[in-house]
């Protein structure tokens, strides 16, 4: 087990105090590559318990990011509790946390004082806004940065903005958060020394927005909600099928859009109309596009329209609802144990010499409490 992918972290003592969703997603990937966990949660437990009670009446939140983790309840404003916190924070190789800026210091924490105490120790505060400037200070939620970085407005259906609908935003920080945690790790390793990192939901969706950006404030462009249509490339969007669901389409090059028009839409000419004639002309009518494809899509079932689309190497995908998604045939699953029983869930996205990977087991609110204050007191 020493060279399974499964422990390349083993050894590694991770302090996580968190809650929620992006603390939570960057712990269990460290967890889940083998580094001792230890979640720190308030008496009352990480309010993503209570979420709802979907996964064998477990929050599906919860075990979705908890996974492999030690949770012991402290209440650290009880100076016996804090001490025992303390000394955690003492052996701990990377400390994470996401409470509000200036939480830590008012129970008397600086990560400053801890790096200089320990200077191998990585830090990792995870805020809404960032810890400085005028938002610093505001409640995030991952629907609301979803609006505050622009997102939500060039999301949706042409007629009104729309929510993407996982926490984009929360995910998107606790990605950062774990690339961050992992370079610091290769740079100790080198070094010696930790280092202190910030990641705020704010800035790591900000991060992502750059191309709608870029677009707007260098090219002038507006950016209008596509709905199911590329915002930038026609044909790439979603058509009617005849047998009334929708399937999406995506032309790359006019290589494709030829062999689109004589292999799959049987109007080999079409390449030749002077709205159809580039990227460019298409997309200024794409109106006039689509009621071409939905012509010719409305003709046939999506599987005929599939089976026509995979013949002329054309990029596809079919717009399925969650109970076609549970049953698609490129579906991972892994295992994890609740006191529930087990949940199956989808697999992490990376598949390491062909194994998938073994996750712990989901801590019922303080299942290791006992142990680890003896441990550390």
């Amino acid at each position: 087990m020493a060279n399974s992918p499964n422990r390349d972290l083993d050894g590694l003592l991770v302090i996580s105090l968190e809650q929620a969703v992006a603390a939570p997603y960057a712990a269990s990937r460290l967890a889940d590559a083998g580094a001792r966990v230890i979640k720190v949660e308030r008496p009352e437990g990480d309010f993503a318990r209570g979420y709802d009670a979907d996964a064998n009446g477990h929050s599906s939140y919860f075990v979705w990011l908890n996974r492999g983790k030690e949770s012991v309840a402290l209440d650290l404003k009880q100076p016996d509790d804090l001490q025992i916190f303390k000394q955690m924070l003492s052996k701990a190789d990377v400390f994470i946390q996401n409470l509000m800026p200036g939480a830590l210091d008012r129970l008397g924490v600086s990560m400053a004082d801890l790096r200089q105490a320990d200077p191998r120790l990585i830090t990792c505060d995870i805020s809404g806004y960032g810890a400085s400037g005028p938002f610093a200070q505001m409640k995030a939620y991952d629907f609301l940065v979803q609006a505050e970085v622009g997102l939500a407005q060039i999301t949706g259906a042409p007629e009104e903005p729309g929510r993407v609908g996982v926490s984009i935003c929360d995910i998107a920080a606790g990605m950062t958060a774990h690339a961050a945690v992992l370079q610091a790790l290769v740079a100790r390793a080198k070094t010696g020394e930790g280092r202190a990192i910030e990641v705020s939901l704010f800035h790591a969706l900000a991060d992502w927005m750059n191309v709608p950006y870029l677009q707007h404030h260098y090219g002038g462009r507006e950016i209008r909600r596509p709905g199911l249509h590329h915002p930038t490339i026609a044909p790439y969007g979603a058509y009617r099928c005849g047998d009334d669901r929708m399937l999406l389409i995506s032309i790359q090059n006019e290589r494709e859009w030829l062999r689109l028009c004589s292999d799959v839409l049987d109007q080999p000419d079409l390449p030749q109309n002077p709205k159809f004639d580039s990227n460019v002309h298409r997309v200024e009518n794409r109106a006039s596009l689509d009621a071409v494809m939905n012509g010719v899509f409305s003709q046939y079932s999506i599987d005929k329209i599939a089976e026509k689309l995979q013949v002329a190497q054309i990029a596809f995908g079919r717009l399925n609802d969650m109970n076609m998604f549970t049953q698609h045939p490129q579906n991972r699953f892994v295992s994890v144990r609740t006191s529930a029983g087990d949940v199956q869930l989808l697999s992490p996205g990376a598949i390491v010499n062909g194994i998938l990977p073994r996750l712990g087991d989901v801590p019922d609110l303080g299942q290791h409490s006992a142990a680890i204050r003896a441990e550390f007191s």
